[in-house]
């Protein structure tokens, strides 16, 4: 059971905060710079499964070790973070080698977002699992 709201809470946080910093922050940047190859709307089922992977591996490397090995909130935000910086390094920092009209703006704006999305996701899901069970 606790592994279930462990990763619900997680998935539910990391998808709320990044539907608003993806509609309000990332899309109005991305438009600006590739906006002819955005779809209008996004295909989900691709999205939902990175996001379920990515919470996946959160939990296997960071989240599930910090409540077993009794972890602090610090340690969780910063080894999440440094998994966010992996997942959206390689897109970001690979698009910007390969195609033309990836801006240095892009992956700025995009890395950062991630690494903290993916940081205070994690913190996030321990904090709730920690306080309910």
């Amino acid at each position: 059971m606790t592994l279930i709201l462990l990763f619900l809470s997680t998935f539910i946080v990391f998808l709320a905060i990044d539907f608003v910093g993806l509609s309000y922050m990332i899309k109005p940047i991305f438009a600006r710079q590739i906006g002819h190859l955005m779809t209008d709307s996004p295909r989900l089922l691709p999205a939902f499964l990175f996001y379920a992977f990515m919470v996946a591996v959160v939990l296997w490397f960071v989240s599930w070790p910090a409540l077993t090995q009794d972890r602090s909130l610090l340690w969780v935000f910063g080894n999440a973070a440094l998994l966010g910086m992996v997942g959206y390094g390689t897109y970001e920092f690979t698009s910007y080698a390969v195609m033309k009209d990836w801006t240095t703006t892009m992956v700025a704006v995009d890395f950062t977002w991630g690494t903290c999305l993916t940081g205070f996701s994690a913190l996030a899901g321990v904090w709730i699992t920690r306080a309910f069970s």
